[in-house]
């Protein structure tokens, strides 16, 4: 029987606010696309970003796209070709592996080649602001083992390295990483990143823009440095030799798992840490991300912790750690 496709957006609130060097929101807006062959079904769930330059819209007319082509027989692999990275391809690739799993009565990771994924550490989001509330945020999250800190931020109030001293305060045991989301600029690059090294930080995400971020090669980085915004899919890796330890692979700018597991082989050769990251999403986006989490030194996948509410069947999250999907959910 040919694949049927469904794609619908929906809306998500998050809890309070969610603020980085760009801007804030309270809601995450989501496309879930749904294949099924009359007996299994498969989804997969992305989140369109405008830096990108993505929408709801413009995802939904991707998949929308390839509906004759699903219907004529388009598989997972001829997918890869068939539309570029982003986050259609995501939620169509992740729908594909889930569909695989249903049909077969076995799980992803089995069908992937990979071992059985476990429970891991991730980390909690500090949302960008003053000092005096990113320390308040902090002392509730104290307990949790990592926490990400927004950085990229106005000079007031002491700025960046206000708000890190701030932090590290407030929650004197966690672990700290930072993301400035190419907030910072060459001058104050080397302030802030030492500040962040005072505060024991372990690593910076996308300290400069992205095409704007050659002086990394040229100095010395007394914390590890990670490309985010700079890092898509494996062709973009070769030309952040010298200026990262390490990459960011998020599903969503990765195209999907398919290309996310092919990058993370590829970063590592070239000799790059992995780090797993998300957008703000539900559990159907991150339980895929779960699979390439378990090969990355720094997982940030918490995406649902971010929301007011999660859908049904979400993953579980206890303490510090979030654990692999129910197949009620995916897989």
């Amino acid at each position: 029987m040919p694949l049927t496709i469904t794609v619908a957006a929906e809306t998500w609130p998050i809890a309070g606010s969610f603020a980085i060097s760009r801007g804030a929101k309270t809601e995450a807006v989501v496309v879930v696309a749904e294949l099924g062959d009359g007996k299994a079904r498969g989804r997969g769930e992305c989140v369109p970003y405008p830096h990108y330059g993505e929408s709801v819209d413009s995802v939904i007319a991707q998949i929308e796209g390839l509906r004759p082509q699903i219907a004529a027989g388009l598989d997972r692999q001829a997918l890869q070709k068939a539309m570029a990275a982003g986050a259609a391809r995501n939620a169509l690739d992740c729908a594909f592996w889930d569909l695989e799993a249903k049909r077969s009565g076995r799980p992803v990771h089995e069908l992937a080649g990979l071992g059985a994924p476990h429970a891991l550490t991730t980390a909690f989001t500090i949302s960008l602001g003053p000092p005096a509330a990113m320390a308040e945020a902090a002392a509730k999250a104290a307990h949790r083992a990592l926490l990400k800190v927004k950085l990229g931020g106005s000079a007031d109030q002491g700025g960046d390295i206000a708000r890190i001293a701030a932090v590290r305060v407030a929650a004197p045991q966690a672990t700290l990483i930072v993301d400035v989301n190419e907030g910072w600029d060459e001058h104050s690059l080397g302030p802030n990143l030492a500040a962040c090294a005072q505060a024991g930080v372990v690593l910076v995400e996308q300290p400069l823009p992205d095409g704007a971020d050659g002086a990394l090669a040229s100095i010395q980085r007394p914390i590890p440095v990670c490309a985010d915004e700079g890092a898509h899919d494996r062709a973009s890796l070769p030309a952040l030799a010298g200026k990262y330890d390490a990459v960011n692979i998020k599903l969503d700018k990765a195209g999907g798992l398919t290309e996310a597991l092919a990058m993370a082989a590829e970063a590592e050769r070239l000799g790059f840490a992995i780090m797993a990251g998300c957008m703000v999403a539900t559990s159907l986006a991150m339980a895929p991300a779960l699979l390439l989490a378990q090969r990355a030194r720094c997982v940030d996948l918490d995406g649902p912790l971010l929301l007011a509410k999660d859908r049904p069947d979400g993953l579980r999250y206890a303490g510090s750690l979030v654990y692999p999907p129910a197949t009620a959910l995916w897989g």
